[in-house]
């Protein structure tokens, strides 16, 4: 069978029980994202970095395609938990990429006052594959060689 998206392993996370994503109703658009590990997402504070939850996957897709994360819409008001990107995109040359093999991670922000632990296999986020379009004058050649955050490095 020939492969035409889909969530993996990333390496080092083979023997860890991570879960692929799953649509949980017949018409969901996104497949629910659980966290690899228990993580403390500590009460924001100006200047601080965002925390990098680790999901323990990578995704592969065709050339015209990109993986968008979304937060859980409840994340925000039950456990105060918002995207520091709002959505993340996932484009097709992270898959495997030597830096890191395209481990997907959710950027948080904690809003609350108290932090706020994640354990692991909790649903954190959903992805969804999505189609996308080129301009007519597009030359973009460039190669991914690094991970998160590294588009025009």
């Amino acid at each position: 069978m020939e492969k035409l998206r889909g969530f993996e392993i990333a390496k080092g996370f083979e023997d860890k029980g991570i879960n692929l994503p799953e649509r949980k109703t017949k018409f969901s658009a996104g497949y629910d994202i659980e966290a690899a590990e228990d993580i403390t997402i500590p009460s924001f504070k100006k200047g601080m970095a965002p925390t990098l939850i680790k999901t323990g996957l990578k995704a592969y897709m065709q050339d015209d395609e990109a993986l968008f994360l979304y937060n859980r819409s409840s994340n925000p008001k039950k456990r105060g938990l918002i995207l520091a990107n709002s959505v993340g995109v996932v484009h097709k040359d992270y898959y495997g990429n030597p830096d890191n093999d395209g481990h997907i991670m959710f950027a948080f922000y904690n809003i609350k006052d108290e932090d706020i632990l994640v354990k692991k296999g909790e649903c954190i986020g959903q992805g969804i594959f999505q189609k996308y379009l080129l301009v007519d004058n597009d030359a973009a050649n460039g190669t991914r060689m690094s991970g998160f955050g590294s588009t025009g490095n």
